[in-house]
């Protein structure tokens, strides 16, 4: 997901200033805070796939997960885009999303931040 969404962002002649990896999506919210704290940052692209398991868990993740990066773009008046597939998915559908899924998260990220910027001129 990250080769395709960098590719996506070359294409679209976007600076990536920071690359961060986390063990799981559970984890992005407190270093996507730190990352929106910074000048140099003007929107942040999730990326990750939340995969079924025995238990009803990957729901659990997906949603908690999902208010907290909606609550930091709020707080920050930035775009956080939510490129994690999941939950209820299963290894090969995940592998098949990758693609779409990052190319979107890259182009959300944009048009959200473009439109603030028109919004809030």
């Amino acid at each position: 997901m990250l080769a395709v969404a960098e590719e996506k962002a070359k294409k679209m002649k976007l600076k990536i200033n920071y690359t961060c990896k986390v063990p799981g999506a559970f984890d992005m919210p407190i270093i996507i805070d730190a990352l929106l704290q910074k000048n140099d940052v003007d929107g942040v692209v999730t990326l990750g796939a939340i995969i079924k398991g025995q238990t009803k868990h990957d729901e659990v993740i997906a949603h908690s997960t999902a208010n907290a990066l909606t609550a930091l773009s709020i707080k920050y008046k930035k775009p956080v885009s939510l490129g994690i597939t999941g939950p209820g998915m299963q290894d090969r559908h995940a592998y098949a999303r990758i693609r779409p899924v990052a190319e979107r998260a890259v182009e959300s990220v944009v048009k959200i931040f473009n439109e603030l910027e028109r919004i809030q001129k």
